[in-house]
């Protein structure tokens, strides 16, 4: 078997190749664009078009909506504020975020929203790191009555799952709702990752974008990555699709010119970035270096061991699996890794053909992101298609199985 420079063999990238090819050639997926490297080289492939039937091919410059791919790089801003202590892992978030004072917490996470106690303390920055500070999206419990004042108080949109204000007014309407457990009890998905946000914001005076961009972005050279794309480059961004889960109908979820991405947002959200592959290269090919880009730090090593190994309690960790394994129909197998980070997954069991030690994320539009210590990889796969059926997840399993089978030691 021809082996390439790169530790992945010849004949294991034609297989990626093929099947990635087979996704689009099916007619489910319009259009895809990956990126595979280790030691030093890169592969990438861009196949299809950027519109359902047809019309402009995919580049390997264009733009995707990152959805919560997002999580892992914007978690990347409040690493730089522990690194310089102007926050601490254990400090309570109230001098920055009063909304979230003097916190009531529901007797049962599924009861009525005035059947509550007081939580047992206050919370603190590593529970919002962890995604455990009391409040999460549930979205297999969508008539709860946490989940109903979520759209009911104009938190969260229900069409797209994204702050439905500008962030000081979206803190208010967070701020008049019981938290659903005791800070620091459970993991809960995605809300954190939203008031870190605003966290960051406040800290620095500036806004969330703005320090990323200062901090991150450029210095990893992220050109193209922000909370909206600009006219400039509104060519590269294709729509988003959500297919009908019954008949397969390619719907527009969000267009291109007039979309959601095509100003900048209210809030800048942790689920909100668009970028490529290039771009999403360079941030997790800096965490695979320790924190180091070239010769420019960028976070420290320490920051860097933090959000990529597990975070978790035992038994914040048992609830975080169970409840992967209770939704596995319903998120098309994705999320089953065992432990969390900071912003990201950590495997700690070996399930399927990713090894322990494996950090990253995917995106409810299509997306993922990982990387591997272990054999020095990155992978990431972009697509324009939603998750609302199995095609674009089963894509990404496929891309995933044949990448580590591509690999030659």
């Amino acid at each position: 078997m021809g082996k390439g420079s790169s530790g992945f063999s010849e004949a294991g990238l034609r297989r990626l190749r093929d099947v990635l090819a087979r996704h689009v050639e099916s007619g489910k997926i319009p259009g895809l664009v990956a990126l595979v490297s280790r030691g030093g080289e890169t592969h990438v492939e861009a196949m299809g078009t950027m519109r359902h039937g047809g019309g402009v091919p995919m580049r390997r410059d264009t733009i995707f909506r990152m959805a919560s791919t997002t999580k892992p790089v914007a978690m990347a801003a409040a690493m730089v504020l522990l690194d310089e202590c102007r926050l601490r892992l254990d400090d309570p978030v109230e001098p920055w975020l009063p909304e979230l004072a003097d916190r009531q917490v529901l007797k049962r996470p599924d009861g009525p929203l005035d059947d509550t106690v007081p939580a047992r303390r206050p919370i603190t920055v590593r529970d919002l790191l962890t995604s455990t500070f009391g409040l999460g999206l549930d979205m297999t419990a969508p008539t709860s009555s946490v989940m109903g004042a979520f759209f009911e108080q104009g938190v969260y949109g229900r069409e797209w799952l994204l702050p439905a204000s500008e962030p000081d007014e979206w803190m208010r309407r967070l701020g008049t709702l019981p938290l659903m457990y005791q800070p620091g009890e459970r993991w809960l998905y995605h809300v954190s990752n939203d008031v870190l946000g605003v966290l960051v914001a406040r800290v620095t005076g500036q806004s969330f974008e703005t320090f990323l961009r200062e901090r991150i972005f450029d210095p990893l050279g992220m050109k193209d990555t922000g909370f909206h794309v600009p006219a400039d480059k509104i060519d590269r961004l294709p729509p988003l699709y959500a297919p009908d889960p019954q008949t397969g109908e390619f719907l527009v979820a969000d267009e291109v010119e007039g979309g959601h991405h095509s100003k900048p947002p209210a809030f800048e959200s942790g689920g909100g970035l668009d970028s490529t592959v290039d771009d999403y290269h360079a941030y997790f090919q800096m965490l695979l270096n320790h924190g180091m880009h070239g010769t420019q730090r960028i976070l420290s090593r320490p920051s860097v061991e933090l959000m990529t190994t597990n975070r978790l309690t035992p038994e914040q960790r048992a609830a975080l699996e169970g409840w992967a394994r209770s939704v596995v129909h319903l998120s098309h197998g994705q999320g089953q890794h065992g432990g969390w980070g900071f912003g990201m997954a950590v495997r700690t069991y070996r399930g399927d053909f990713a090894p322990i030690g494996q950090f990253g994320w995917d995106g409810g539009t299509g997306t993922t992101t990982y990387a591997d210590p272990d054999n020095q990889v990155v992978g990431i796969l972009l697509t324009q298609t939603g998750m609302s059926t199995p095609d674009s997840a089963r894509a990404i399993h496929d891309f995933w199985t044949t990448l580590y089978q591509a690999i030659d030691d």
